[in-house]
């Protein structure tokens, strides 16, 4: 008979919408509030909005509990735990901190990629993408694919290979002076 009664005042609470068991919200936030405010007025990143939201919500009282701070975020509990957590243990820095993958080391680096710079850059360089393949594997030991030196020397190190003009064998140098030195007096005069 008791355990009845007891049930329906469990129920009553419960449907008015407070929780019997909540474990006290306590989190200091060492930031004002207004701080808050203007880095989330800042903030570019939605990830870091979500984050500063949080705490500008529990710094300024608008919110009592981990569970309303996940319902009005959209946010599961275990999230907001994560956060919570992170910023316990390193503030604001390691809150909004993003970590990104590491990636796989860069196959041209250190004395390598210099020695390329400098060939690139010298009177001779390279005539053909094929022609550096063929240098890093003799001069370095690297077996590197056409397409990542391709990649590596046009995209990241901005340089174009040192190729001559085709000139035709049979050319007169004499009437290339001649036309140059025409060509010059008809664009000054």
């Amino acid at each position: 008979m008791k355990l009845h009664i007891i049930w329906r005042v469990v129920a009553s609470i419960v449907s008015q919408g407070e929780s019997i068991m909540a474990r006290p919200f306590k989190l200091e936030i060492h930031e004002s509030e207004a701080e808050l405010k203007q880095r989330l007025n800042h903030a570019r990143c939605s990830a870091h909005t979500e984050k500063l939201q949080m705490l500008w919500w529990i710094k300024s009282g608008q919110v009592t509990q981990q569970q309303e701070v996940a319902a009005r975020l959209g946010r599961d509990t275990s999230c907001i735990t994560r956060w919570l957590q992170k910023y316990r243990v390193g503030g604001l820095v390691e809150l909004l901190r993003i970590k990104s993958a590491p990636g796989a080391e860069p196959i041209l680096k250190g004395a390598v990629l210099a020695s390329l710079r400098e060939r690139l850059n010298s009177a001779d360089g390279f005539s053909s993408y094929g022609e550096i393949v063929e240098w890093l594997d003799q001069e370095h030991g690297l077996e590197v694919k056409y397409g990542t030196v391709y990649q590596w020397v046009r995209y990241r190190l901005g340089a174009k290979l040192k190729v001559p003009r085709p000139q035709s064998a049979q050319q007169d140098p004499v009437a290339v002076e001649t036309f140059q030195k025409n060509l010059v007096e008809a664009y000054i005069g």
